[in-house]
């Protein structure tokens, strides 16, 4: 009991902005690190062809859909259990844990049922039956797909010691992911040391050998060192607790699921003028994964905070953690911006990018790093709105800037024949959607938190 009283005294009275700091940096090292094996695979993969970059780009809709599942669980697993220990609720933390357990299984049920039924169908559609690409994408997709009970149970242990303040711990997980992928991915691709050259399939289950060795890292750690969240696997798990983390993660998992029917759609657009565009696209959402871990390091960090002090009824220091969340997150991204500003060309290298590669890319970059910029904003007043438990609002805003928006925008400049155009498309959204979101925010958040 000393041990929670401690945490909960550091996430209800420490200086705000240290607290950001210190439960954001870890997530966004850890996040960083994530980014850094996703953006080393789609480089290597980009040196067996630019048809396998292709076909990872168009692999990419249903990762995003697999990783919303086990997305959805953890927001609504971080709110939820995290409000628990601000009530000093030990049963209800319990509870609540084992039933995000149960959901990440079936959860993997799921995404193994996907796989069977659609998985050759919906390549041989975004591929326009280009032969090569299907054989390139089907064989990394299936792997990811089945291997991807791994990924979710990682998603529940990394948020066990994100609820309870000990953001620090995840780095470990997540670093024996992403080490473990790192070193498997040349040896898997490129038949190093013996083992046969699998090309992007061996990409695939490096990919998948990581995400069961940040499992089972993610398991040991809150074993040992995480007490406040008991561990307990049961096939009878409380409803109410399944109701009250469904109720939050459901619309973030409804936002990514969206958000990758937003990429099916980008690519069909991009493919209908060139495949080159679609590897430069795909180029650009690795890039952004790298990027914008400072803004999403910063969110994910600020959900257990904004959590608990709703649980402890301290209005201010939800406000104030989310405008230093916000200045912490710009700061970040200044230093990446400035690269795909300065030197665009070097970045898309990176990718072992053709002349013609180029030509699209350093334009598209240039543009697309605007629109990560401005998305720093709304992505704090979402994650934000998680930790009060308002699903519904942070689904309504991220909706709006990431699927809405976009569509919108693209279905008209795509009309006039420009590439130019379609990239803008991704700034006009994120900048319509500014002033939009202050006032939601202001408005939804004055409902719940009285001052």
């Amino acid at each position: 009991m000393t041990e929670t009283r401690q945490t909960s005294n550091n996430m209800g009275t420490a200086g705000i902005p240290g607290l950001v700091l210190k439960t954001g940096i870890p997530l966004m090292i850890s996040l960083l690190i994530n980014s850094l094996y996703n953006f080393v695979d789609s480089m290597f993969v980009a040196r067996i062809s630019e048809d396998a970059l292709t076909a990872l780009s168009l692999a990419a809709p249903v990762q995003i859909l697999m990783s919303a599942m086990g997305l959805g669980i953890a927001v609504g697993l971080n709110a939820v259990i995290s409000k628990a220990l601000g009530e000093q609720d030990r049963e209800k933390v319990k509870r609540t844990a084992s039933a995000a357990l149960v959901l990440a299984f079936l959860a993997w049920v799921l995404v193994v049922v996907l796989e069977v039924l659609v998985l050759r169908i919906y390549f041989r559609w975004q591929s326009g039956g280009n032969e090569i690409i299907m054989d390139y994408g089907i064989p990394y997709l299936r792997i990811c797909m089945i291997g991807s009970l791994g990924m979710m149970g990682q998603w529940v242990f990394d948020r066990f010691v994100m609820a309870s303040g000990k953001s620090s711990l995840f780095l470990f997980t997540l670093s024996a992911a992403s080490i473990t992928n790192l070193i498997l991915d040349p040896i898997l691709i490129f038949g190093y040391f013996g083992f046969p050259e699998m090309g992007t399939a061996g990409a695939a289950l490096a990919t998948v050998i990581g995400q069961w060795a940040g499992c089972f890292a993610g398991y040991f750690i809150n074993r040992r060192w995480n007490r406040e969240i008991p561990i307990h696997f049961t096939t009878k798990a409380d409803k109410h607790c399944i109701a009250a983390i469904l109720k939050v993660g459901v619309p973030s998992t409804l936002v990514q699921a969206v958000s990758s029917v937003l990429a099916v759609y980008v690519n069909s657009v991009l493919m209908a003028v060139t495949p080159t565009a679609v590897a430069v696209y795909g180029a650009c959402v690795k890039i952004q994964g790298l990027v914008t871990v400072g803004v999403n390091g910063m969110g994910s960090g600020l959900i257990p905070i904004v959590a608990y002090n709703y649980g402890a009824k301290k209005p201010r220091r939800i406000y104030q953690s989310c405008r230093w969340a916000m200045l912490y997150s710009v700061a970040f991204y200044s230093i990446f911006f400035l690269i795909m500003e300065i030197a665009p060309e070097q970045v898309l290298l990176l990718f072992d990018a053709s002349e013609e590669m180029l030509a699209i890319g350093v334009m598209a970059l240039r543009i697309m790093a605007v629109s990560y910029l401005l998305s720093n904003v709304c992505l704090t007043y979402s994650a934000a709105f998680q930790g009060l438990s308002m699903g519904v609002q942070s689904m309504l805003l991220t909706l709006s800037r990431q699927v809405v928006l976009p569509v919108v925008f693209i279905a008209v400049l795509s009309r006039f024949g420009k590439l130019s155009l379609i990239w803008m498309a991704f700034v006009l959204a994120e900048a319509v959607v500014i002033p939009f979101g202050l006032f939601f925010w202001r408005k939804e958040s004055g409902k719940v938190l009285k001052l």
